[in-house]
């Protein structure tokens, strides 16, 4: 009689959690969306940026030398290397917002729509806020919040992008 009440509390408890697995949300990422496009239209948005401002730090010859490598190997397609070596620049450059911005750029082509973001957000938070940097950062937020669903935050994002751009001031 024992054994037989502990079998009917095994398998209640057994089915509740099963039952719970099943409602868990599942993440809201459309499945067809794609990296290839959501990247080009970042970098786009980079070399289109009409800004009279542009922050550009001078790096150490050793970062430049790893990122340089970091983008022959995600050029043979070869991202998680790409993405590793990039990772290994910003421990040396510390806190590079471009190099967080490119892994950003690596992590949306490896479909890693939640991690690029977060990326992208860090990199805009210690950037320049204008120019080129600024575009690319919020046109990531743009794809991958749209990648999520997020219509309010891609609005957001979209709003933001055009804030990079700072025209020239008058000349007299």
């Amino acid at each position: 009689m024992m054994n037989r009440h502990i079998q009917i509390v095994s398998l209640a408890f057994l089915l509740g959690a099963c039952s719970q697995a099943v409602i868990a949300p599942v993440e809201t990422q459309r499945p067809d969306r794609d990296p290839g496009a959501a990247l080009a239209a970042i970098r786009a948005a980079g070399a289109n940026a009409q800004s009279s401002v542009e922050v550009k730090p001078l790096r150490d010859p050793a970062v430049e030398g790893m990122l340089r490598r970091a983008r022959d190997l995600e050029a043979q397609g070869q991202l998680a290397q790409a993405l590793e070596l990039a990772r290994d620049a910003q421990k040396v450059a510390s806190a590079s917002p471009e190099i967080m911005q490119y892994e950003a750029e690596l992590l949306i082509q490896m479909r890693e729509w939640k991690q690029a973001e977060a990326a992208a957000k860090r990199s805009w938070e210690l950037g320049p806020r204008v120019g080129a940097l600024c575009a690319r950062n919020q046109q990531t937020l743009v794809e991958t919040r749209s990648a999520s669903g997020d219509v309010g935050g891609t609005e957001e994002a979209r709003q933001q992008l055009a804030a990079c751009n700072v025209p020239a001031p008058g000349r007299y």
